[in-house]
Protein backbone atom coordinates (compact mmCIF):
# COMPACT_ATOMS: atom_id res chain seq x y z
CA UNK A 1 0.00 0.00 0.00
CA UNK A 2 1.33 3.22 -0.75
CA UNK A 3 0.61 6.54 1.25
CA UNK A 4 1.08 10.32 0.01
CA UNK A 5 4.11 10.30 2.91
CA UNK A 6 5.75 8.06 0.64
CA UNK A 7 5.04 9.63 -3.10
CA UNK A 8 6.79 12.38 -4.91
CA UNK A 9 5.43 15.92 -4.38
CA UNK A 10 2.60 16.83 -7.04
CA UNK A 11 4.33 19.83 -9.21
CA UNK A 12 0.44 20.67 -10.45
CA UNK A 13 -2.18 19.54 -7.42
CA UNK A 14 -4.69 20.78 -9.43
CA UNK A 15 -4.54 17.85 -12.12
CA UNK A 16 -4.15 14.99 -9.70
CA UNK A 17 -1.69 12.23 -8.81
CA UNK A 18 -2.99 10.27 -11.96
CA UNK A 19 -2.36 12.51 -14.77
CA UNK A 20 1.73 12.61 -13.13
CA UNK A 21 1.79 9.19 -12.86
CA UNK A 22 0.52 8.68 -16.44
CA UNK A 23 3.31 11.55 -17.36
CA UNK A 24 6.06 9.60 -15.33
CA UNK A 25 5.04 6.72 -17.29
CA UNK A 26 5.08 8.51 -20.56
CA UNK A 27 8.88 9.55 -19.50
CA UNK A 28 9.68 5.66 -19.93
CA UNK A 29 8.54 4.95 -22.90
CA UNK A 30 11.94 4.51 -25.28
CA UNK A 31 9.65 4.47 -28.91
CA UNK A 32 9.08 8.45 -30.18
CA UNK A 33 6.01 8.11 -31.92
CA UNK A 34 4.45 5.60 -28.81
CA UNK A 35 5.59 8.50 -26.52
CA UNK A 36 4.15 11.11 -28.78
CA UNK A 37 0.72 9.40 -29.07
CA UNK A 38 0.71 9.15 -25.51
CA UNK A 39 1.64 12.37 -24.73
CA UNK A 40 -1.60 14.04 -27.35
CA UNK A 41 -4.06 11.53 -24.95
CA UNK A 42 -2.67 12.93 -21.43
CA UNK A 43 -3.51 16.46 -23.35
CA UNK A 44 -6.61 15.56 -24.09
CA UNK A 45 -7.41 14.11 -20.95
CA UNK A 46 -5.66 17.38 -19.16
CA UNK A 47 -8.51 19.49 -21.20
CA UNK A 48 -11.41 16.84 -19.82
CA UNK A 49 -10.52 17.23 -16.35
CA UNK A 50 -9.93 21.19 -16.53
CA UNK A 51 -12.89 22.24 -18.44
CA UNK A 52 -12.26 25.73 -17.11
CA UNK A 53 -9.36 26.26 -19.19
CA UNK A 54 -11.66 26.60 -22.36
CA UNK A 55 -12.81 29.83 -21.62
CA UNK A 56 -8.63 30.75 -21.17
CA UNK A 57 -7.23 32.20 -24.39
CA UNK A 58 -4.43 29.98 -25.81
CA UNK A 59 -6.09 27.42 -23.55
CA UNK A 60 -3.78 24.22 -25.15
CA UNK A 61 -0.59 25.91 -25.46
CA UNK A 62 -1.18 26.47 -21.52
CA UNK A 63 -2.18 22.65 -21.36
CA UNK A 64 1.42 21.68 -22.86
CA UNK A 65 3.13 23.76 -20.70
CA UNK A 66 1.82 22.60 -17.60
CA UNK A 67 2.62 19.18 -19.41
CA UNK A 68 6.28 19.94 -19.64
CA UNK A 69 6.45 21.60 -16.12
CA UNK A 70 4.67 18.43 -14.59
CA UNK A 71 7.67 16.08 -16.51
CA UNK A 72 10.12 18.44 -14.86
CA UNK A 73 11.26 19.37 -18.41
CA UNK A 74 12.13 15.89 -18.98
CA UNK A 75 9.71 15.20 -21.82
CA UNK A 76 11.27 15.04 -25.01
CA UNK A 77 8.29 15.23 -27.39
CA UNK A 78 6.88 17.49 -30.33
CA UNK A 79 4.86 20.76 -29.54
CA UNK A 80 2.85 22.81 -31.19
CA UNK A 81 4.17 25.60 -29.31
CA UNK A 82 7.64 26.84 -28.16
CA UNK A 83 8.73 24.28 -25.54
CA UNK A 84 9.53 26.03 -21.98
CA UNK A 85 12.17 25.99 -20.42
CA UNK A 86 13.33 26.14 -16.31
CA UNK A 87 14.54 29.26 -17.07
CA UNK A 88 11.89 30.92 -18.51
CA UNK A 89 9.96 29.60 -15.96
CA UNK A 90 12.04 31.03 -13.12
CA UNK A 91 12.33 34.47 -14.86
CA UNK A 92 11.32 36.95 -13.51
CA UNK A 93 8.83 40.08 -15.42
CA UNK A 94 10.26 43.43 -16.06
CA UNK A 95 9.39 45.88 -13.57
CA UNK A 96 7.08 48.01 -14.58
CA UNK A 97 8.11 52.24 -13.72
CA UNK A 98 6.02 53.51 -11.25
CA UNK A 99 4.50 56.70 -11.43
CA UNK A 100 6.21 59.10 -9.31
CA UNK A 101 3.82 62.52 -9.23
CA UNK A 102 4.15 64.47 -6.10
CA UNK A 103 1.57 67.02 -6.29
CA UNK A 104 2.51 70.71 -4.53
CA UNK A 105 -1.16 70.55 -3.20
CA UNK A 106 -2.07 67.16 -2.21
CA UNK A 107 -5.90 68.26 -0.99
CA UNK A 108 -6.22 69.29 -4.80
CA UNK A 109 -4.62 66.36 -6.62
CA UNK A 110 -2.42 66.00 -9.08
CA UNK A 111 -4.30 66.25 -12.39
CA UNK A 112 -6.17 69.59 -10.97
CA UNK A 113 -2.63 70.83 -11.40
CA UNK A 114 -2.28 69.16 -15.18
CA UNK A 115 -5.69 71.04 -15.53
CA UNK A 116 -4.37 74.54 -14.66
CA UNK A 117 -1.25 74.75 -16.52
CA UNK A 118 -2.99 73.52 -19.80
CA UNK A 119 -5.08 76.78 -18.70
CA UNK A 120 -2.34 78.77 -18.05
CA UNK A 121 -1.29 77.70 -22.05
CA UNK A 122 -4.03 78.43 -23.29
CA UNK A 123 -4.30 81.97 -25.43
CA UNK A 124 -8.06 82.40 -26.11
CA UNK A 125 -9.49 84.46 -23.37
CA UNK A 126 -12.98 82.73 -23.58
CA UNK A 127 -11.50 79.35 -23.23
CA UNK A 128 -9.24 80.53 -20.66
CA UNK A 129 -12.36 82.05 -18.30
CA UNK A 130 -14.11 78.39 -18.97
CA UNK A 131 -11.08 76.60 -17.81
CA UNK A 132 -10.96 79.05 -14.88
CA UNK A 133 -14.46 78.50 -14.16
CA UNK A 134 -14.27 74.46 -14.21
CA UNK A 135 -11.27 74.64 -11.64
CA UNK A 136 -13.11 76.64 -9.53
CA UNK A 137 -16.58 74.45 -9.24
CA UNK A 138 -14.14 71.36 -9.34
CA UNK A 139 -12.07 73.26 -6.01
CA UNK A 140 -15.23 74.05 -4.21
CA UNK A 141 -16.83 70.60 -4.63
CA UNK A 142 -13.75 69.29 -3.13
CA UNK A 143 -13.61 71.51 -0.37
CA UNK A 144 -17.13 70.70 0.56
CA UNK A 145 -16.46 66.78 0.39
CA UNK A 146 -14.48 67.00 3.11
CA UNK A 147 -15.72 70.05 5.21
CA UNK A 148 -19.42 70.45 6.76
CA UNK A 149 -19.42 73.88 6.62
CA UNK A 150 -20.04 76.08 3.34
CA UNK A 151 -16.82 78.15 1.47
CA UNK A 152 -17.19 81.34 0.26
CA UNK A 153 -16.27 82.21 -2.97
CA UNK A 154 -13.35 84.60 -2.01
CA UNK A 155 -11.36 81.39 -0.17
CA UNK A 156 -11.82 79.39 -3.66
CA UNK A 157 -10.23 82.67 -5.68
CA UNK A 158 -7.87 83.21 -2.99
CA UNK A 159 -6.46 79.74 -3.23
CA UNK A 160 -6.50 79.63 -6.94
CA UNK A 161 -5.04 82.86 -7.18
CA UNK A 162 -1.93 81.85 -4.83
CA UNK A 163 -1.57 78.79 -7.30
CA UNK A 164 -1.54 80.63 -10.60
CA UNK A 165 0.22 83.25 -8.57
CA UNK A 166 -2.43 85.68 -10.03
CA UNK A 167 -2.84 84.98 -13.47
CA UNK A 168 -6.23 82.96 -13.08
CA UNK A 169 -9.85 84.18 -12.55
CA UNK A 170 -13.45 82.71 -12.41
CA UNK A 171 -15.99 84.93 -13.48
CA UNK A 172 -19.10 82.44 -12.66
CA UNK A 173 -20.03 81.95 -8.77
CA UNK A 174 -19.50 77.96 -8.55
CA UNK A 175 -22.29 76.63 -7.61
CA UNK A 176 -22.19 73.16 -5.91
CA UNK A 177 -25.24 71.44 -4.96
CA UNK A 178 -25.26 70.35 -0.99
CA UNK A 179 -27.40 67.78 0.78
CA UNK A 180 -30.02 68.82 3.18
CA UNK A 181 -32.88 67.24 4.09
CA UNK A 182 -36.02 69.14 4.61
CA UNK A 183 -38.11 69.85 7.41
CA UNK A 184 -40.27 66.38 7.82
CA UNK A 185 -38.10 63.96 5.94
CA UNK A 186 -36.30 61.22 7.00
CA UNK A 187 -33.22 59.84 4.89
CA UNK A 188 -34.30 61.49 1.97
CA UNK A 189 -37.82 60.23 1.44
CA UNK A 190 -40.90 62.48 1.40
CA UNK A 191 -44.09 62.78 3.28
CA UNK A 192 -44.98 59.27 3.04
CA UNK A 193 -48.97 58.79 2.21
CA UNK A 194 -51.14 56.06 2.35
CA UNK A 195 -50.95 54.10 5.04
CA UNK A 196 -48.66 56.11 7.13
CA UNK A 197 -50.56 59.56 6.00
CA UNK A 198 -50.84 62.06 9.15
CA UNK A 199 -54.19 62.55 9.63
CA UNK A 200 -55.64 66.19 10.77
CA UNK A 201 -57.20 64.81 14.06
CA UNK A 202 -54.26 63.40 15.32
CA UNK A 203 -54.26 59.63 14.32
CA UNK A 204 -52.01 57.52 12.27
CA UNK A 205 -53.33 55.10 10.03
CA UNK A 206 -55.61 53.89 7.31
CA UNK A 207 -59.62 53.63 6.86
CA UNK A 208 -59.52 50.04 6.59
CA UNK A 209 -62.09 49.02 8.88
CA UNK A 210 -61.12 46.57 11.89
CA UNK A 211 -57.47 48.75 11.32
CA UNK A 212 -56.30 49.10 14.88
CA UNK A 213 -55.22 52.96 15.22
CA UNK A 214 -52.15 54.51 17.19
CA UNK A 215 -51.51 57.46 19.04
CA UNK A 216 -48.27 58.97 18.36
Amino acid sequence: MEYNTTRNSMAMREYGRHIQKMIDHILTIEDPERRQRNAQAVIELMGFFNPHLKNVEDFRHKLWDHLFLISDFKLEVTSPYPIPTRETLKSKPTVLPYPKRYPKYSHLGKNLETIINKALEEQDPERRNGFANAIAYYMKLTYNNWHKEQVQDDTIQSELSAITNGQLEFTDTPFVKTYQPQQGQRGGYGKQRGRFQQRGDGWRGDNRPGYKKKRY
